[in-house]
């Protein structure tokens, strides 16, 4: 009994305490792999006042089963079955998280879901564009390089775009990143992660992380782990799902920086945005440093200056890799 008082306490811990606002969040996809265990933890999260759960089938289960969580969230869940579920779903919601649409098997890129997963993102958007168009978005579902730009052309056709409101939810690479280096530390750290969320375009900046020392050999085997991370535990998991536990961490971890500042709280993250960083290189998206406020993106940071010239190197690499990626999810809404 104790150890699990103790272990809610922990879990409360993990998320700021402070007098919450009145906060709904709308997690679309809520009855899968990452939609689960991310919903539990947003039910635990103080910030949270009221959770609208919505997937094809069984949101009504997810949401009787952390309904029963001892805090003070209401949930309520609805299916495509439900008539208007999903526009119940959304209604009044302050933050939207997306992790709707199918995981990556062995052998599959993130690309690989592109199929699938633009429509899904296409019509969760529209939806989103039309119930709750001040939400903030936050988008989980694969190809991330990909679904934030299809997001954004859903929204401009709308009538309703607000560069500041929606993010690529690129969080995992940065906890990954800071678990390997913190595990040949001995600490916990933080290691900013930059550019996509996909293989070559994720980019670690072990050159901020003070007191870390690599070798060339280390250097260019923590990066490719961290870059890769995602085909270790889908392979791992022999076919039976890809990184939805920590995806879901990952998720609640960047949602709660977004309700931490509509508190008024000064909070730095990292996530891909529409930003002008490389507006030479005719690249709109992004995932660097941003100061959050409660209206979503208060700035948008440059990378640092003294970031190594590996890095720089990774950088140059990633852009064409990105730009496809854009093209790709910009092509299908308009095609579409």
């Amino acid at each position: 009994m104790f150890a699990t008082r103790n272990a809610i306490k922990v879990a409360a811990r993990s998320f700021s305490t402070a007098s919450p606002l009145q906060s709904k969040v709308a997690v679309l996809g809520a009855a899968g792999g990452i939609g689960q265990p991310l919903s539990l933890l947003l039910k635990t999260n103080p910030r949270v006042t009221e959770l609208g759960l919505y997937d094809i089938h069984n949101t009504p289960g997810v949401a009787a089963d952390i309904g029963h969580i001892n805090t003070l969230s209401q949930v309520s869940g609805y299916t495509s079955k439900d008539q208007d579920g999903l526009k119940k779903a959304l209604e009044g919601a302050e933050l939207v998280v997306i992790p709707a649409g199918v995981p990556r098997k062995p052998g599959m890129t993130r690309d690989d879901l592109f199929n699938t997963n633009a429509g899904i993102v296409r019509d969760l958007a529209q939806a989103c564009a039309e119930v709750c168009p001040k939400a903030k978005l936050l988008i989980i579902s694969n190809p991330v390089n990909s679904t934030v730009p299809i997001a954004t052309e859903v929204f401009k056709k709308a009538g309703v775009y607000d560069a500041k409101k929606i993010f690529g939810v690129t969080s995992l690479d940065l906890v990954r990143a800071s678990r390997f280096v913190g595990e040949k530390l001995g600490k916990i750290t933080e290691v900013p992660v930059v550019g996509g969320h996909a293989g070559v375009t994720i980019i670690p900046l072990f050159s901020q992380v003070s007191g870390l020392s690599l070798t060339d050999a280390e250097r260019d085997a923590l990066t490719h782990r961290v870059q890769f991370g995602g085909d270790e535990v889908v392979k791992a998991k022999d076919g039976a799902g890809s990184a939805t536990l920590s995806m879901a961490y990952a998720g609640a971890r960047f949602a709660d920086s977004l309700l931490r500042a509509e508190a008024g709280e000064d909070v730095l993250e990292w996530a891909f945005v529409r930003t002008d960083l490389f507006k030479n290189e005719g690249l709109e998206f992004f995932s660097t440093y941003v100061k959050l406020d409660k209206n979503g993106v208060k700035e948008i940071l440059p990378l640092p200056q003294n970031i190594s010239e590996y890095e720089k190197e990774l950088v140059r690499k990633a852009i064409p890799e990105l730009k496809k990626s854009e093209t790709k999810g910009v092509s299908f809404v308009s095609s579409n």
